[in-house]
This record gives structure tokens, C-alpha cells and sequence, in this order.
């Protein structure tokens, strides 16, 4: 849909000079949202450990390791800006939007698709096992113990499955709730 169908000049022009007016206000709470989610799922893997690792675990420790790995996510905004710089030259704000690198969605696509269904087919991705990999790797090291049968990895990804998996699922669930109930 083009926006001078639905607007006058006059209300994009005011749209475009709120927009200017507040992008500073972006910048400051992209920090922030990544901080909070850091935490959450920092706090949610410090659950984890507490049932499954013998080991005492830090909150400090586990947001470090979270960090670390949320740096494999830096991997979707470069293959995206290499694919539409590069490989699809021609796009439709949709085509960024419903975009997601290496992910189960870019196999089915979503034209024809229930809305509802885009945001799991999103996450269902390399750069999220990736992720869950890293993580096992690092609380593997920080929760294994020589007491502890089996390898550090294995530990590390059971604590991620039961507790980061646990909360990714009942994120995707009320994420799809909500666009169904909304589209």
C-alpha cells in the first residue's frame, strides 16, 4: 500500500519531522530492550543451573556467557544486508520484514501464509541452534564438575533445553496468541 493513498503531503511531511524528532529516543532503548532480554534469559538459565549443576553458578557469570553468545545474532543483520545488497536487489518492505537468514521460513516463504505461523517459522533457524550450542558450551564449562557423569556439553545443553528452550517455547506460544488475536 502506498502511503499517499491513505495520507495528504502534509500529515507524511508531519510524520516524517516526529519521526526525525524522537529518533534519539531509538537509540537509547535499543540498549535498554537488549539489556532486559540479556537478564531474562540470564535469569532463566541461572533457574536451570540451579536444578541440574552441582556447581554453584553466579547470575554474573551466566549473563556474561549469555553475552558472549548473543554475539552469533550479528551473524542475521549481515547475511541480511549482504542478501538484499547483493542477491535480491528488488524488494518489497515485506520481503526485509519476513526475512529471516537461514531460517525454516525462507523455505516455506510466506506468501499464502497464515500470519500466525511467520514468527515460530522465524526463530526456527541455524543462528538459534547456533546460539543454544554456544550457550551449552558455556555453562557446560561453568556448572560441570569431575562428579558429573557424562561431558561438560551434555550438562550444559540440558540446563539450556530445560530452561532457555522451556521459555523460548512459551515466548513463541503467547507471541503467536497475540498475532492471531491482532491480524
Amino acid at each position: 500500500m502506498e502511503l499517499e493513498k491513505v495520507m495528504t503531503n502534509n500529515q507524511i511531511d508531519d510524520f516524517f519531522n516526529f519521526q526525525k524528532k524522537w529518533k534519539f529516543i531509538s537509540y537509547g532503548i535499543i540498549p535498554f530492550l537488549l539489556l532486559i532480554k540479556t537478564s531474562l534469559i540470564a535469569s532463566v538459565l541461572y533457574i536451570g543451573t540451579f536444578f541440574y549443576s552441582k556447581t554453584k553458578v553466579t547470575f554474573k557469570q551466566l549473563f556474561n556467557a549469555v553475552v558472549k553468545a548473543e554475539f552469533v545474532f550479528l551473524g542475521v543483520g549481515v547475511l541480511k544486508i549482504v542478501w538484499f545488497y547483493f542477491f535480491q536487489t528488488s524488494y518489497t518492505l515485506e520481503d526485509l520484514q519476513y526475512f529471516y537468514p537461514l531460517s525454516a521460513l525462507n523455505i516455506v516463504g510466506y506468501q499464502g501464509l497464515e500470519a500466525w505461523f511467520i514468527y515460530p517459522l522465524q526463530t526456527l533457524n541455524l543462528f538459534e541452534l547456533a546460539y543454544w550450542l554456544l550457550l551449552a558450551y558455556f555453562i557446560g564449562k561453568l556448572a560441570f564438575t569431575e562428579k558429573d557423569k557424562g561431558k561438560p556439553m551434555d550438562l550444559g545443553f540440558k540446563i539450556v533445553a530445560s530452561s532457555y528452550g522451556s521459555a523460548l517455547l512459551l515466548w513463541v506460544v503467547v507471541v503467536m496468541f497475540f498475532t492471531l488475536n491482532y491480524s
